[in-house]
């Protein structure tokens, strides 16, 4: 018997193989292996009380047996209270044993409770869960209660911890460019230009020109084409003196195609003048109706609108566009990667910056934290009153998952210490009711 209490936590004899290990609970580790020593010693103890009750009642039925009526009356109470210890040690050891497994491998009843019961286990801790934990009033209260805005942006925007949000925002960062596989972007890229191109676009052009127009958004535009060419005619002198001299009579003398020459320059210079400095000049008037009519033909002219989707379909088709936009993620991405790899890069440095200063907007603004709580609530109400039967679920199928007898010897490992006390206290209370009992019926009959 005593063999049998003082065995392996796992109940098998040395050099019999392990189970895998449950999944959840993971393998042995150090943890483990100080636990199981910490409960042979307990199982030794316990099991110690019981030979040391069984020792002492074998010595009274020897001094009863040898004294006779002449044995001393001590004998008789130490008696009633080691058989009563022994009886309660080992009504304990059963109860503690059949939690686990079938004591002395005989498969009575109602033993091995937790390997045989260990589906059932799972569901009535999710069900107990789902009804005390999971309700969605419980969860908006503890959501409210957290008040998880003030805390998180508290914590965030502490300096002292600006190094390890650098450091997990790049790692977020790093993390989502390794997701996303050259190929897959190239293929997003490809599949957006081409969405792009799908609708007509002249017709939204002409809409959105119309609109410029009627609002005036169009003027600084001219204004600023106006004051270019202006630019351009004051510093075109030596162009039109190259083009009268090549373009000009050959019979021509030179100083005739000087003055020519001047003479253009001067009308070009004062004619882009009058066009800039006067808004209501013949040509910016006719730059207004030339636009407008092209907005007008790009929304009602066949043939305009052919032609603008003609060029947009040339455009987007063309290899270089979608060449350059791959060439720009695949550049783009190696410039982040190498960024993110220095702690002191600006990007870096900007991402834990941007990220502070907004934790410190939430912190120092109890309105927003107060809105933001609502945020939460609502989000965790709709999680429990949604979703809840899917996350009690992932406890009842990994506890359904896990191996029964693994499960057991786990359990055995976490609980099986303190579960010894409950023999060791088995085995003192037992023989104080021994004493109990036997001294209560001494004094009735006696």
């Amino acid at each position: 018997m005593a063999s049998t209490v003082i065995e392996g936590a796992a109940g098998q004899p040395e050099g019999t193989p392990k189970a895998p290990s449950a999944p959840g609970f993971g393998g042995d580790g150090a943890g483990d292996a100080g636990r199981r020593r910490d409960l042979r010693k307990m199982k030794a103890v316990a099991t110690g009380f019981l030979v040391f009750a069984a020792v002492v009642y074998l010595f009274t039925r020897y001094l009863e047996h040898r004294d006779g009526a002449d044995v001393a009356a001590w004998v008789g109470y130490v008696q009633a209270a080691s058989e009563a210890g022994m009886v309660g040690a080992l009504a304990d050891w059963f109860a503690v044993t059949a939690l686990f497994r079938h004591p002395l491998g005989i498969p009575i009843p109602h033993t091995a409770l937790i390997r045989k019961k260990k589906d059932d286990i799972g569901d009535q801790l999710g069900g107990f869960i789902e009804e005390n934990f999971m309700t969605p009033e419980v969860v908006v209260y503890r959501a409210e209660q957290i008040d998880l805005p003030r805390r998180l942006s508290t914590w965030v925007a502490d300096p002292r911890n600006a190094p390890r949000i650098s450091g997990e925002a790049a790692r977020a960062i790093q993390l989502a460019s390794e997701m996303l596989r050259d190929e897959d972007v190239e293929q997003l890229i490809q599949a957006a230009l081409k969405w792009v191109a799908e609708p007509q676009w002249a017709p939204p052009t002409g809409r959105i020109l119309e609109q410029l127009i009627a609002e005036d958004r169009l003027e600084p535009v001219f204004q600023m084409l106006c004051d270019r060419a202006h630019e351009w005619a004051i510093g075109s002198q030596d162009l039109i003196d190259r083009v009268v001299d090549r373009d000009g009579p050959q019979w021509t003398p030179k100083f005739v195609n000087t003055l020519v020459g001047d003479k253009i320059h001067r009308e070009l210079v004062e004619f882009t003048y009058k066009v800039r400095s006067d808004p209501d000049h013949e040509l910016r008037r006719a730059m207004h109706e030339f636009v407008e009519k092209f907005a007008d033909d790009l929304q009602t002219d066949p043939e305009m609108i052919a032609k603008f989707e003609a060029i947009k379909i040339e455009l987007i088709g063309r290899d270089e566009v979608t060449g350059a936009a791959s060439t720009a993620w695949k550049t783009g991405k190696a410039v982040i990667e190498q960024m993110l790899d220095d702690p002191n890069s600006t990007l870096r440095n900007t991402l834990s910056d941007s990220i502070i200063q907004l934790a410190t907007r939430i912190r120092d603004d109890r309105p927003l934290q107060e809105k933001m709580n609502g945020w939460v609530a609502r989000v965790a109400h709709h999680i429990a009153a949604n979703y809840s039967q899917e996350i009690i679920s992932v406890i009842t199928e990994t506890v359904r998952g896990w191996d029964a007898d693994d499960t057991s010897r786990k359990i055995e490992l976490q609980v099986g210490r303190d579960l010894q006390f409950i023999r060791i206290n088995g085995t003192v209370v037992g023989a104080l009711a021994g004493l109990v009992i036997h001294t209560t019926s001494v004094l009735i009959f006696h």
